[in-house]
């Protein structure tokens, strides 16, 4: 399932990254361009715009303006799960992949290397990831949805 979220749900975006799901959010562009890119690249759009929702084919309006209640509504309507959890950068959206931690050292603050041995990176924006506080309020966040 790949979706494409419109500007006004920017925070949904981010959580669907988290939850593993390949996830755009271009920002603001005219109804036609976001249109045109969900049929391009075979994705989901996403809006809180009634009226776009209607004018595509696998298009869908979320209603709600509340994060766990918009997850609820694409959970529901496309039986989302969180099988590949933080798999995707949030900031960019790529795969993140398997990072040495001799090849962490430099790219992440020494406390870090001190206290942790599995890192991974995205190979787009090279941002590095690891199993620390944010993590783990992450998957409690997550296993509670």
């Amino acid at each position: 399932m790949r979706f494409l979220c419109d500007h006004m749900l920017g925070t949904l975006a981010k959580w669907l990254r988290f939850l593993g799901y390949d996830t755009v959010y271009p920002g603001p562009l005219e109804d036609n361009a976001l249109l045109e890119q969900s049929r391009k690249e075979g994705r989901v759009l996403l809006t809180r715009d009634k009226a776009l929702a209607a004018r595509t084919d696998g298009g869908f309006g979320i209603v709600s303006d509340q994060l766990e209640e918009q997850l609820e509504e694409v959970r529901r309507a496309f039986g989302i799960t969180a099988s590949a959890a933080l798999s995707r950068c949030s900031v960019c959206n790529a795969e993140i992949v398997r990072l040495p931690a001799e090849e962490a050292r430099g790219q992440v603050p020494e406390h870090v290397l001190s206290h942790h041995t599995e890192f991974w990176r995205c190979p787009d924006c090279r941002r590095v990831y690891w199993k620390g506080s944010h993590y783990e309020a992450l998957q409690r966040q997550i296993s509670a949805w």
